[in-house]
């Protein structure tokens, strides 16, 4: 049980509410490590930063339900490293966009475009993966 985290902990390091990770918890987007014997959820440390990948996803244009359906075909080794690699590249399209300035507001909307199609790829890549 050392270094795992009750949902306010949790809430309050991924600078969310309670609410919303239970919400995260019910769509199947985390999952407690494991539960007290008072039934408390506790999780990983790590789904701080799961918490802010969903967030930037979700900021992107992807429905939370399109990315629940895809964690849910996805084994949990392959759907981490497809995560870890969206988050970052979704990442590097905006700091390349915010740092474009006005001149090049046409290129920003392509990179914008571009993410939003890129995260739709991985999607649709993600629920072609074999399960398992």
């Amino acid at each position: 049980m050392a270094g795992l985290m009750r949902i306010g902990e949790l809430a309050a390091a991924a600078g969310v509410s309670n609410r919303t990770v239970d919400f995260y918890t019910n769509l199947g987007l985390i999952h407690p490590a494991e539960r007290t014997a008072g039934g408390y959820r506790l999780y990983d440390p790590g789904t701080v930063d799961l918490i802010g990948t969903i967030r930037q996803l979700e900021a992107s244009g992807l429905a939370l339900e399109d990315v629940a359906r895809q964690f849910a075909s996805a084994s949990t080794s392959d759907l981490t490293k497809v995560v870890a690699s969206l988050g970052q590249d979704v990442e590097a399209l905006r700091t390349l966009a915010e740092s474009a300035g006005s001149a090049a507001n046409g290129a920003a909307a392509t990179l914008a475009i571009r993410a939003h199609h890129l995260i739709t790829l991985a999607s649709e890549l993600l629920s072609a993966m074999p399960h398992g």
